[in-house]
């Protein structure tokens, strides 16, 4: 009567260690995954890291906050290209020129030794702006193969499209001493002395 009860324990002593086994088997799984997630968990930090190359630009400067001003450069914060703040265009005042450009735009690399220039002058503040780019490792490269030695935010998002009617790149702001805007050239820049002559005329 007692040896089926006898003969029964082993398999139950068997289905109990092959659960127990399963059970860590199935932990050991969920622990991998989990370490697996937190890994992936912690790649977006790093594809967050600073573009290539961005610290050779110079860094955006830091500006008090001021009040909008009347025919004004739009009140929105862009984040800087290279290193630095994040730039509210609406607290920048002039003589400033601000060119509008794009590494994929082709005028842009025609008209950016006009701007170098201009830059290497030193003769007026300069803010580059990279517009609806969604490569910023090429527009990295092509600030600074292109010896572009002034601060550059991003607009990614074509912020300030409605503002300054922006059909496509390039185009180039010139802004006065009380922030206003004096006057947008729209479209490629094509010679040097176009453009000093915008400077001498728009931004003081």
């Amino acid at each position: 009567m007692n040896r089926p009860l006898r003969s029964g324990t082993p398999y139950r002593r068997r289905a109990a260690l092959i659960a127990g086994a399963v059970a860590l088997v199935l932990s050991a799984t969920l622990a991998a995954c989990g370490s697996e997630r937190a890994g992936d968990g912690g790649q977006p930090s790093a594809s967050r890291s600073a573009v290539a190359g961005a610290d050779k630009l110079p860094a955006c400067p830091s500006t008090p906050s001021k009040p909008p001003t009347t025919n004004g450069l739009p009140d929105v914060s862009l984040p800087c290209l290279g290193s630095g703040p994040d730039v509210r265009l609406a607290d920048l005042r002039g003589p400033l020129v601000i060119n509008v450009w794009a590494q994929w735009c082709g005028p842009c690399r025609d008209e950016a030794p006009y701007l170098a220039e201009l830059a290497k002058a030193g003769t007026v503040k300069m803010l580059g702006i990279d517009y609806d780019d969604p490569r910023p490792e090429l527009a990295v490269k092509f600030a600074t193969d292109e010896g572009l030695t002034y601060p550059h935010v991003v607009d990614r998002d074509k912020a300030i499209q409605r503002a300054l009617k922006i059909g496509g790149p390039p185009l180039t702001a010139f802004i006065d001493s009380d922030g206003a805007v004096a006057f947008v050239h729209r479209g490629v820049l094509t010679s040097q002395q176009q453009l000093d002559q915008l400077v001498e005329a728009h931004a003081r």
